[in-house]
């Protein structure tokens, strides 16, 4: 979202088309530069790739896909399927050189490739890999785009716990978020648990009939998770895209790391940011609740 903030402000005549993972597109839908959403299903074809219907489909958005006439295709993620599907579209395709990604066979797909320190955070990967291929140089802080005052909607206070990710040696004890609602319990804010799965949904109603007063929220799609945070008083959360999401709109956030590299993918942000852990080290309850107590301050 920074990559495309940035490249509309430099371009601003220039029409931006984002291919993205179903799922995610309600997301993406809220950017206002975004003029055009190229949905793909990965992770629901990979489950069914002996299917004809599945390559059916394939075939289709492959298709569709390569009717479109691009100035330049940029792939921001540098894995061998993003670069398979940049090189099915027409246009110069852009991406990072064999030594800035970690599935190197990915840059045989593009036309151009760019050197991007692989020491650097993820934001700024992107940023720097676009304005390479769009022809400026990235400056300032990130403008993820979304307007928080507009995805705000109602005067209920809360918080959210982010307690799911798709890696388990992510996540975060269950008596640990426990023993962190109930404190927060205290504070006469309600917390609310959202999922996206029945596995994590079986995890935060563990976690709420521990809490009093917790709530699991409905299944939410991404945009109108995104309106939960957006609401929220303070977020805390393990590893996962949704703490990216309150990081963008601004909301209070502590980040728990235990899984993985703060220094390349910690949650950058307008707002109060306070990270606790670090890749094989889990975080105490104290630490996180100190970490909330400075970003309410």
């Amino acid at each position: 979202m920074p990559a495309v903030s940035e490249a509309r402000a430099h371009l601003p005549q220039a029409r931006f088309a984002w291919l993205v993972e179903e799922a995610y597109a309600p997301l993406v839908a809220l950017h206002p530069a975004v003029g055009e959403i190229i949905p793909v299903a990965w992770r629901r074809w990979r489950h069914a790739l002996t299917a004809p219907a599945t390559w059916r489909e394939i075939a289709a958005r492959r298709k569709a896909l390569r009717a479109g006439r691009y100035d330049a295709v940029v792939d921001t993620q540098g894995l061998i399927r993003s670069a398979v599907m940049a090189n099915s579209a027409h246009g110069v395709r852009h991406g990072y050189d064999r030594d800035s990604i970690r599935e190197p066979l990915a840059a045989l797909f593009y036309d151009v490739r760019h050197a991007v320190s692989r020491d650097l955070h993820a934001i700024e990967r992107n940023r720097i890999l676009t304005g390479l291929a769009l022809g400026y140089q990235p400056q300032g802080a990130p403008h993820y785009g979304l307007d928080h005052a507009r995805l705000r909607q109602g005067n209920e206070r809360y918080a959210v716990l982010l307690h799911a990710t798709a890696r388990a040696e992510k996540e975060w004890p269950v008596a640990n978020w426990i023993a962190l609602g109930n404190s927060l319990a205290r504070r006469g804010v309600a917390l609310v648990l959202p999922w996206g799965n029945d596995a994590e949904r079986g995890r935060a109603l563990q976690i709420a009939e521990g809490i009093d007063g917790a709530r699991v929220a409905d299944r939410l799609p991404l945009d109108g998770m995104a309106r939960l945070i957006a609401g929220a008083e303070f977020v805390i959360g393990v590893d996962t895209g949704l703490l990216h999401v309150a990081a963008a709109l601004g909301v209070p956030l502590v980040a728990i790391f235990s899984g993985s590299e703060p220094r390349l993918t910690r949650p950058v942000g307008p707002g109060a940011i306070e990270v606790v852990g670090a890749k094989g080290v889990t975080p105490a309850v104290d630490e996180v609740r100190g970490a909330l107590s400075e970003i309410l301050r």
